[in-house]
């Protein structure tokens, strides 16, 4: 396995719950992983980051934990985590786990002593005012940051009241956290995706914010519980530690922050590898949009000598093809942002079934929705669900291939027809533009970390780097390019008539220079 392979590597993001099932009861889990692996072998993926599969109520997916230590019985045990590892490594596979440093469950030993009244400390309980929470902070889950116990204080939770924040000032919590990476980097695994890297310090005092917009990152100053400077020397104790085992292991930051720039201060080299770019992800489907994010992304970590990360969906955002447009517009856009993040250089994230090009799920029944969102905000924010169905792998069955049961959430009839199984031998599926694509970028690595702009049509972003050049017609209309001879790939049929490829709206081009 290569050197800085993270800078380059495209990583492909499992939601455990809802990737393959091997043992019928509904739910994903660990050995469905494992069987799984060849897919992802031929996809032609460097990695595959799985979401929490620790002990956990579920209150919240498994991003509340109740031991770190630990698997959850529904998703197998430790031997099965070994022996994923084990058999990724062997097929060139790497392996990144997520860790949720912000917040336990609330059945967590430590809170469960907190409530008895021993070592609080380790979380953040305040007195409150009057019969009010301490302060004006709401939950990105809806309604009050903070929750009264039996003795009349309050504890802090940023999410669900299930889920109570971790007090990071305390040298326990940042030594029970050292030793917990440990744990798993002694298992084998390569690297740990950082969940809330950019909420586990609050502002001193924990002021009020004052506005009704608290989890909106307006302007430039960072929130009372946000991307605090505080965070930056946690990252560097965990950097210590993933250095000092052999094999580049990684740290990535989820790290939702106001600019490019201040994301950028998470990827310094004594902090994480790699973090999330949420900028480009939310960028409109417009030329000038995409511009500048790209330019924007690539000139923050310039200094700061990381890569680049981009991403366009992940279990906590509409799933793009639904997101640009839906449809046949949405396929051809989808088809089109692959080409262009693969021509970009950095390393690129995947979410599961975009190879496929699921659409996001807007009519769930009420009563199956799960994410705590839902009951949050009093039913009016459906939540997360929607983008976390049960992968389709066969077009037939009770679960699509899924597993032998059902599946913890429905799947569209229609997905059949969007299951692996009935895409793998089409040529012109989504699955197979991705295994093209992907082999392509293999086989056109980006060496620099920059890229130089090329005047073309309006609505053409049309840029070279590294011997290949990549143009994307945004523009709505067919437009007219010079002939390039030698394409490297196209996300839709084009035409040439003239010397000029006729390239339709929505679609990608490479070709070498």
């Amino acid at each position: 396995m290569s050197q800085d392979w993270w800078r380059h590597a495209v990583i492909y993001q499992v939601y455990v719950r809802s990737f393959a099932d091997s043992d019928g009861d509904g739910v994903g889990d660990l050995p469905g992983i494992r069987s799984r692996l060849p897919y992802l072998r031929d996809l032609g993926v460097d990695a595959v980051w799985i979401t929490p599969f620790y002990a956990s109520p579920m209150a919240d997916g498994g991003y509340d934990v109740a031991d770190y230590r630990a698997v959850d019985p529904q998703f197998g045990g430790l031997d099965d985590v070994r022996a994923l590892v084990d058999d990724a490594h062997t097929l060139g596979i790497r392996v990144i786990v997520d860790i949720v440093p912000n917040h336990t469950s609330d059945q967590h030993a430590w809170f469960q002593e907190a409530l008895a009244g021993r070592n609080r400390e380790r979380y953040i309980f305040r007195e409150g005012v009057g019969d009010q929470p301490p302060n004006d902070w709401e939950s990105v889950f809806g309604g009050p940051a903070w929750t009264r116990v039996a003795d009349g204080s309050w504890y802090l939770h940023l999410f669900a009241p299930e889920q109570p924040d971790l007090n990071w000032e305390l040298p326990e919590v940042r030594a029970e956290f050292r030793d917990v990476l440990r744990f798993w980097l002694d298992l084998g695994v390569d690297g740990f995706r950082v969940d809330v890297a950019h909420g586990m310090v609050k502002a001193e005092g924990l002021p009020d914010i004052g506005h009704p917009d608290q989890l909106k990152l307006l302007g430039t100053d960072p929130l009372p519980f946000f991307d605090q400077d505080g965070v930056h020397e946690i990252h560097r104790e965990w950097r210590a530690v993933v250095d000092s085992y052999p094999g580049e292991r990684v740290l990535v930051a989820e790290a939702w922050t106001p600019s490019a720039e201040r994301t950028a201060m998470y990827l310094r080299a004594d902090e994480m590898h790699q973090a999330f770019n949420f900028h480009y992800l939310t960028a409109e489907w417009d030329r000038d949009a995409l511009r500048s994010v790209i330019d924007s992304s690539l000139a923050a970590v310039a200094p700061v000598n990381a890569p680049t990360t981009w991403v366009l969906s992940n279990h906590d955002v509409q799933r793009h093809v639904t997101r640009y447009g839906g449809g046949e517009t949405g396929v051809r856009r989808a088809r089109a942002a692959l080409a262009l993040m693969l021509a970009l250089p950095g390393s690129v994230y995947l979410y599961q079934g975009e190879e496929l090009g699921l659409p996001e799920v807007l009519d769930l029944p009420d009563e199956v929705l799960q994410d705590p969102m839902w009951e949050r905000s009093g039913h009016t924010e459906r939540g997360r669900d929607g983008c976390r169905v049960p992968l389709p792998w066969t077009s037939s069955g009770p679960s699509l291939g899924f597993g032998t049961g059902g599946s913890w959430l429905p799947q569209p009839a229609d997905w059949a027809k969007l299951s692996v199984e009935a895409q793998e031998d089409d040529q012109d599926s989504m699955l197979s533009f991705y295994r093209t694509a992907l082999r392509v970028r293999r086989e056109n690595p980006a060496t620099t970390v920059g890229l130089d702009w090329i005047d073309g049509p309006d609505g053409v972003l049309w840029f070279e780097r590294d011997g290949i050049a990549c143009a994307v017609n945004l523009s709505g209309s067919v437009v007219e390019l010079p002939d390039p001879g030698s394409v490297l790939l196209a996300s839709s049929y084009y035409g040439v008539r003239d010397g000029q490829v006729l390239l339709p709206p929505d679609t990608a081009l490479w070709w070498k220079l």
